[in-house]
């Protein structure tokens, strides 16, 4: 097959305008012409009165050949890549040994899923509950302040991306294709077909708690195990070689193989791993607030006349700013027409995180205004990262009542640094409530000062970004690990064989996309070194 990049049609081009400029582009006739598939559909709306549809589509013609010879110098044509996956290999019908999996995140499943699918019968270990269970957990904190720290918006099944936007879209080299399959099994899974080729796919929360389980269907269906409330306590480890894992209460399970998706909220899995001897570094994170504006507002800068249109849908932004003092200030998981939503792990702790369902039609938009840290900001040992967000959280929570209210401020009031008092047109989602109070003590001062600086920047991007009214929520520490677990070529700890530290917990990915990548690459590696070891 061809494909064709770069073929712009108007936002409201007519039925069959598509195969029209096919024809065009390729100077053939409809005779030619046997099929044609949409890959990818991506809009340009730098001019928002006039938005354009770029496509990406693949075609069956019978002048292959000869459209190749004539229009060699063109490179916007080219031979269709084959993005089909294939099995890095397959396990023996008499193997014994089975391989573990801790934590059942988007990396987590994808580890899960890729194994079971080669023979290997893996065991998938989740502290948390399984998805519709902990659904129900999260909720109780969001409507009656009632926390359960082992099932929350955190912890469970479909990991912390099953409470978000639910992108589907990632900036990692992907050589082998790895996020076309990761796609794929969503949709055998339940997903919208759409995500296969619009260039920002999206599910939304409800959708992924049906998909969830799918997927845990078919994992079972091939042979592999899922336990949940069975949290790993220890990893049993000989002469810096895996030998399994013992659980909370007390049943050790023998493996010599353990990928460790645990996500980036693990903290108590951390400090077992480093007090146990496996190399952790601190790396950097970002902090910030959650800031809320009117999604109309933000659909008309974007899209002008266009808002509204069922193709764009909500519109969302990327914004990033430099400040004086060195620090860059940069919007972080936007969520249109999506919520605030309460996402600590931690009694006595309030994070906020934000969540859209596939229709992303509440009144709000939502995003991360986060500031860039590094370790030399919290120096000292390796988790010291986590230490410094939780003195974060810990105060959130004070500042927003101990009840886990978080704490609040109009834009306006953070400007000119006085206490807000009472909320003007923007309504805040973020439930249980919001508190609101002087948000200048909520981060540190070079934080709070590089905000103030940004807030006013990115107005001049997009007009009433900085508008008095607009809600900041704080806080927001949870945006990525604050450790990574060096890991070598072969995917496995530089200095524990056997273990396969993955996904964003183990800093090797930010997204539902990119983990779900990371588990298939980590899958593949141990699954050949099993191999290798039953050889």
């Amino acid at each position: 097959m061809l494909r064709i990049t770069e073929l712009k049609l108007p936002l409201n081009h007519p039925e069959g305008a598509i195969k029209s400029a096919i024809l065009t582009r390729l100077d053939i006739t409809e005779s030619d012409l046997i099929s044609y598939k949409i890959f990818r559909r991506a809009h340009d709306a730098r001019k928002r009165n006039d938005i354009h549809l770029i496509y990406t589509v693949d075609i069956e013609t019978k002048e292959e050949e000869s459209i190749l010879l004539r229009l060699k110098d063109d490179t916007k044509i080219s031979i269709t890549p084959d993005t089909s996956y294939r099995f890095a290999t397959q396990a023996p019908k008499n193997i014994s040994t089975r391989p573990i999996v801790i934590g059942t995140g988007p990396c987590g499943l994808f580890a899960g899923l890729i194994l079971a699918q080669m023979g290997f019968r893996p065991i998938i270990l989740e502290r948390g509950k399984e998805v519709r269970e902990r659904t129900k957990d999260t909720f109780g904190l969001w409507r009656k302040r009632q926390f359960n720290p082992e099932s929350n918006v955190q912890f469970g099944e479909g990991g912390a991306g099953t409470f978000s936007d639910g992108k589907l879209y990632t900036q990692i080299k992907d050589p082998n294709h790895y996020g076309r399959k990761v796609l794929t099994e969503f949709v055998k899974a339940g997903a919208p077909a759409e995500i296969l080729y619009v260039s920002k796919p999206h599910i939304g929360t409800y959708r992924l708690v049906t998909m969830v389980e799918q997927i845990r269907a078919t994992i079972e269906s091939l042979g592999g195990e899922i336990r949940f409330q069975s949290r790993v306590d220890k990893i049993e480890i000989e002469n810096n070689q895996v030998r399994g894992v013992t659980l909370t209460n007390g049943e050790t399970i023998a493996s010599d193989h353990v990928v460790l998706a645990v996500g980036h909220s693990a903290r108590d899995t951390f400090k077992m791993l480093y007090e146990s001897g496996v190399y952790i570094e601190a790396k950097p994170f970002s902090v910030g607030f959650r800031i809320e504006h009117p999604q109309s507002l933000i659909d008309t800068c974007r899209y002008g006349s266009n808002a509204g249109n069922p193709i764009l849908g909500a519109a969302d932004y990327k914004l990033v700013h430099h400040c004086k003092n060195g620090r860059s200030v940069y919007s972080f998981c936007m969520c249109p027409g999506g919520t605030v939503v309460a996402a600590t792990s931690e009694a006595e702790h309030v994070v906020t995180n934000g969540m859209s369902q596939y229709s992303r039609n509440e009144r709000n938009a939502n995003s991360g205004i986060v500031v860039g840290i590094t370790p030399e900001d919290y120096p000292g040992h390796p988790l010291a990262g986590i230490d410094y967000q939780r003195r974060l959280e810990a105060h959130a929570y004070i500042l927003g009542g101990k009840t886990y209210s978080a704490p609040g401020q109009l834009v306006g009031d953070f400007l000119t640094n006085i206490p807000s008092t009472s909320f003007g047109k923007v309504l805040p989602s973020y439930l249980p409530d919001v508190h609101l109070c002087n948000l200048d003590s909520a981060l540190p001062d070079y934080a709070i000062e590089a905000i103030r600086e940004a807030l006013p920047a990115f107005d001049k991007k997009i007009p009433g970004f900085a508008m008095p009214d607009a809600v900041l929520t704080g806080v927001e520490t949870r945006t990525s690990s604050p450790i990574r677990i060096r890991r070598n070529e072969y995917c496995q700890s530089i200095n524990t064989k056997g273990l396969y530290p993955a996904g964003e917990g183990a800093g090797y990915a930010g997204g539902i996309l990119s983990a779900a990548v990371d588990g298939i690459k980590v899958a593949e590696a141990l699954a050949l070194d099993m191999i290798s070891v039953k050889r």
